[in-house]
């Protein structure tokens, strides 16, 4: 009764939505059937087997929801939180809709909201895995999971911490086991037509040699149409096929790979082509300099220690990429430095005025620059000197090693 409550449950609510043809209603009819005849070993082993399978399926199922919680749940459990012009630290569950909430450099966002600060600088990398920052401006939206590269931000929430994108996006993984393949599809409808025949069969079985076996034994006949009940219980295409799928799927999140369902583990082997769009997956998430370009009479090196010198205090993870490629022994400082929102930096450098950003702040202070920097691929850092156009620096990504030694292969 132990090994077969589970099946014999699972067969009676089944049978009461009037729902006959079906996996467990056989078990428990060919186990039925050979406790009655007193063939109690043949009866528990049909039960053990198939839960012997079920557990190895619940430990799948259970492991790669596992992997999944883990590889997603980044949410923090802890919240700076503004009331009443004090500071506290609470649970995120605990902040309402509402509510204002500090992020400071380094922490994740732990709930949706908008910007209330002017500016802030967010790794949005677990959400949507681009590496590259992104720069937020005052109302504009911020997500959970978000890292706070700059200053300290303040963040009005705008949803309760189960109604975030990212717990959105938990849920929906986890769910993805109940996204059946066609082939789980296809089991669920064979199994309509297989479990009548196979029932018929066994009656069969069981009667037809009344007319042909003289004498008739019907315990022997039932005993031989039991037995054929059991050998037909498809046990190894119930069990193994969604077992297959799961192991699947948990396998995959354990390696950073996220499937929304079995589903798409069938379109996966008709792939012979995949295109990346993410910084971060084909490459190695730090940004570095990548070429200088000086305008005619500027030196190389000169240029990038006066964009160094004004991004030395900065944060921004493009600030870093200048002032590392410069080196640590900087002579050169900035004064004044004055930060354009979205923009760059303005100071002085040596008495000189420098402008260090992207190209709409040399549009804003009307300098003139050629035209080729609009239709650079790279993150460009433009600099002019006295008003005067100095050239400009791109920063990028570098592909990852073991990628670069692939793509150097298939070049050779």
């Amino acid at each position: 009764m132990l090994a077969g409550y589970n099946v014999l449950g699972m067969a009676w609510r089944k049978a009461k939505r009037f729902d006959f043809f079906n996996e467990f209603f056989l078990m428990s009819v060919a186990t039925i059937g050979a406790f009655s005849i007193g063939s109690y070993s043949e009866g528990v082993a049909v039960m053990v087997f198939y839960s012997i399978g079920e557990w190895f399926q619940d430990a799948a199922v259970d492991r790669a929801k596992r992997s999944i919680k883990a590889l997603l749940d980044i949410r923090p459990d802890k919240v700076t939180v503004v009331r009443d012009g004090k500071t506290e630290v609470v649970n995120p569950k605990a902040v309402n809709v509402g509510d204002a909430i500090q992020v400071k450099a380094g922490e994740k966002v732990a709930l949706d909201g908008v910007l209330i600060s002017d500016v802030g600088t967010f790794n949005t990398a677990a959400l949507t895995g681009e590496s590259k920052p992104d720069t937020k401006r005052k109302g504009e939206a911020v997500f959970a999971g978000m890292i706070n590269l700059d200053k300290v931000s303040d963040v009005e929430v705008t949803s309760l911490f189960t109604d975030s994108k990212l717990s959105k996006i938990l849920e929906m993984v986890q769910d993805a086991t109940a996204r059946k393949s066609q082939t789980q599809l296809f089991i669920s409808r064979f199994a309509k037509i297989y479990t009548p025949i196979v029932f018929a069969l066994a009656l069969l079985v069981c009667f037809v040699p009344y007319f042909f076996s003289n004498p008739y034994n019907f315990h022997e006949w039932f005993y031989r149409a039991l037995v054929f009940l059991v050998i037909s219980c498809p046990c190894a295409l119930v069990v193994s096929i969604p077992l297959g799928y799961f192991g699947g799927i948990g396998l995959a999140s354990r390696n950073g790979i996220l499937f929304k369902g079995s589903n798409f583990l069938d379109v996966m082997t008709g792939i012979n082509v995949v295109i990346m769009d993410k910084t971060g997956t084909l490459t190695k998430g730090v940004f570095k300099v990548q070429e200088v370009v000086a305008a005619d009479g500027i030196d190389k090196t000169a240029l990038v220690n006066h964009a160094a010198a004004l991004e030395k205090n900065s944060t921004h993870p493009i600030a870093r990429a200048v002032t590392e490629h410069a080196g640590k022994e900087l002579e050169l400082k900035a004064e004044g430095v004055e930060e354009i929102s979205g923009h760059g930096l303005v100071g002085t450098v040596n008495g000189k005025t420098v402008h260090a950003g992207n190209a709409k702040l040399l549009k804003k202070y009307s300098i003139s620059y050629p035209e080729t920097i609009d239709g650079l691929v790279d993150t460009v850092v433009v600099l002019a000197i006295d008003g005067t156009y100095a050239g400009y620096i791109t920063i990028a990504d570098e592909i990852k090693k073991m990628l670069n030694r692939q793509l150097n292969r298939c070049t050779t």
